[in-house]
C-alpha cells in the first residue's frame, strides 16, 4: 500500500505551487499570451505545463506550508514578480500603439476609432493597426519563447524564498517606461516630419489661393500622405521593435535581480 505523509504532501505542493504563481501572473499580465482573446483555460494550461517543466530544475523549495501567513507572502511576492515582468513587455506595445496615435491624430484620423472588446475601449485605428504590426513581429521572432525563457531565468535571478523585495526592483519597470514615449515618438517620425511638410505646403497654398479652401482638400492630401509614407516605414519597423522587445527581455531579468537586491 502506498502512503504519503503530511510533510511529502507539501514539499511537493510548494515546488509546484510557488513557480505557477509566478509563471501565472506573467502569462497574464504579458502581451499576446495574456491577451483577453485567449480563453482563461488555455492560460492556465500553459501555465500549468511551463511549470511541469521547469519546477524540475528550480532545486529544493523553502520549507514554508503555503497555507500559513509566511506561505501567503511568498504567494504575493511571486504575483508582484511575474505581473512586473509582464508589464516590461507591455511597454513595448504601449509604444507601437503610442505611434499610431500621434500618426492618426496629425493623419486626422483621431476619431477614427472602433470599440475593442479585448480592451474594453475605443482604440484609433492607426494605433489597434500597429499594435497588430508589433504582435507579428513579437510571434516572428519567437518573442512568446524568448519570454517564457527569461521566465525561467528568472528563478536564478530570484530564487523562491521567503526575503523581501528589495527597493530597486520597484523603481526598474517605471525607468524602463521612458522608453515609451522614445520608442513612439521614433516609430511615427517619418510620419509626423512628411505631415508637417504637408501641412507648411499647406499654409503656403493657402495665402498663394485664399480662394482655395483647405479645409476641402487638407483633409484628402494628409490622409493619402501618411497612409503613404506608412506604408513605405513598413520595412523599418522591425528592426526597431526587435531592439526594443530585446531591450524588454532584458529588463525582465533585471527586474528579478534587482528584486532580489543584487
Amino acid at each position: 500500500m502506498i502512503s504519503f505523509t503530511e510533510a511529502q504532501v507539501y514539499g511537493w505542493l510548494t515546488a509546484f505551487i510557488w513557480p505557477l504563481v509566478r509563471i501565472l501572473a506573467l502569462i497574464a499580465s504579458s502581451p499576446v499570451l495574456g491577451n483577453k482573446s485567449v480563453p482563461a483555460r488555455v492560460k492556465i494550461g500553459l501555465a500549468v505545463a511551463i511549470t511541469l517543466l521547469v519546477s524540475p530544475a528550480l532545486g529544493p523549495m523553502p520549507q514554508i506550508e503555503p497555507g500559513s501567513i509566511p506561505g501567503l507572502f511568498v504567494i504575493v511576492q511571486q504575483v508582484v514578480i511575474g505581473v512586473a515582468m509582464g508589464l516590461a513587455m507591455q511597454i513595448v506595445f504601449v509604444a507601437a500603439e503610442l505611434a499610431g496615435e500621434i500618426t492618426g491624430l496629425q493623419m486626422g484620423l483621431g476619431f477614427a476609432s472602433f470599440y475593442d472588446p479585448v480592451r474594453g475601449a475605443n482604440t484609433a485605428v492607426i494605433s489597434q493597426y500597429m499594435n497588430l504590426v508589433a504582435t507579428l513581429i513579437f510571434l516572428a521572432v519567437n518573442g512568446h519563447l524568448l519570454m517564457i525563457s527569461t521566465l525561467a531565468d528568472s528563478f536564478s535571478a530570484f530564487p523562491i524564498g521567503g526575503q523581501p523585495l528589495h527597493a530597486d526592483g520597484w523603481l526598474a519597470p517605471v525607468n524602463w517606461a521612458n522608453r515609451i514615449f522614445y520608442a513612439g515618438l521614433l516609430l511615427s517620425l517619418p510620419m509626423l516630419a512628411t505631415l508637417l511638410i504637408t501641412n507648411l505646403a499647406l499654409g503656403i497654398l493657402t495665402k498663394a489661393a485664399p480662394q482655395i479652401s483647405p479645409f476641402s482638400i487638407g483633409f484628402p492630401l494628409t490622409m493619402t500622405m501618411g497612409m503613404g509614407v506608412l506604408a513605405l516605414s513598413l520595412p523599418y519597423f522591425p528592426p526597431i521593435l526587435d531592439h526594443l522587445m530585446r531591450d524588454g527581455f532584458q529588463v525582465m531579468l533585471k527586474i528579478a535581480t534587482l528584486f532580489q537586491g543584487k
